[in-house]
């Protein structure tokens, strides 16, 4: 019996990266998947994936754009119609925006950042957390940052805005564990996701590989994460294990954020 059997677990941003790895994870340990993306190909990309690991994982895929608040609520209510019922969440969808001082930085960029991983975030908690208050339980899980606890050059919304959802994590611990419900978040470092490896070629145009690995190289554990890597974790704090865990941000880095200097 795995994990989260017969759990249903909704997922944002579940199209790739971080996303589709919890998703693949959580249909190993028995859950039943709501799949939240604003690419409607990647969505069937992704099931695609799940099913050919687990052939009989029940999925449904939902369309939506995590920073408007009424796709947010249909994505909700769509899940209830078709489980019943939210037992956990991956508050996962975000972006990295691009890389810029804090002087130059474009301002449409800057809200599209804000709007999407902190509004978006927040408004997957203000619709999740009544269906599982009313149950009496549930597991959220939202998706910080190295850039949530430290800081990270040229990316001042992106820190800004993963700072917050840490904030926000332990506010929602302080208000609804009485009812059941763990609220934690993950601050990934560097792990090699489609989004980071955008960002790598951002650095250094000409050459994004030699940007990845000068950037392993800072890091304790000389390497970058995996995917699978991070979504062990999540499933862990989305399941029966993790029941008195709450409010914390749980940094996946390798050790990264601990250092000062070279190591």
């Amino acid at each position: 019996m795995g994990r989260l059997e017969n759990k249903v677990i909704v997922i944002t941003g579940a199209g790739m990266g971080l996303g589709l790895a919890t998703a693949v994870e959580a249909a190993k340990q028995g859950a039943r998947l709501s799949l939240v993306d604003y690419n409607a190909e990647a969505l069937a990309k992704a099931v695609k994936t799940i099913k050919e690991s687990t052939p009989d994982t029940a999925v449904i895929t939902l369309v939506a754009d995590v920073s408007d608040e009424t796709k947010v609520k249909e994505y909700v209510n769509k899940t209830l119609e078709a489980y019943g019922t939210i037992d956990g969440f991956y508050n996962n969808a975000g972006i990295e925006g691009k890389q810029a001082s804090i002087e130059t930085y474009d301002l449409e960029i800057f809200k599209k950042v804000i709007d999407i991983n902190l509004m978006g975030v927040y408004y997957g908690l203000r619709y999740v957390i009544p269906v599982m208050k009313k149950n009496n339980y549930g597991r959220i899980v939202n998706v910080a940052s190295v850039g949530g606890i430290r800081g990270v050059m040229n990316q001042t919304p992106y820190v800004a805005s993963k700072h917050a959802v840490s904030g926000m994590t332990k506010n929602a611990a302080l208000e609804y564990s009485r009812y059941g419900i763990t609220t934690n978040a993950i601050a990934p470092g560097a792990i090699l996701t489609p989004m980071v490896a955008e960002a790598f070629k951002q650095v250094n145009p000409a050459d994004p590989k030699a940007a990845e690995t000068e950037y392993a190289q800072a890091n304790p554990s000389k390497r970058l994460g995996q995917p699978e890597e991070v979504a062990k974790v999540v499933v862990f704090l989305l399941s029966e294990d993790a029941s008195y865990v709450s409010g914390q941000t749980i940094a996946i880095d390798g050790g990264e954020s601990n250092s000062y200097g070279n190591v």
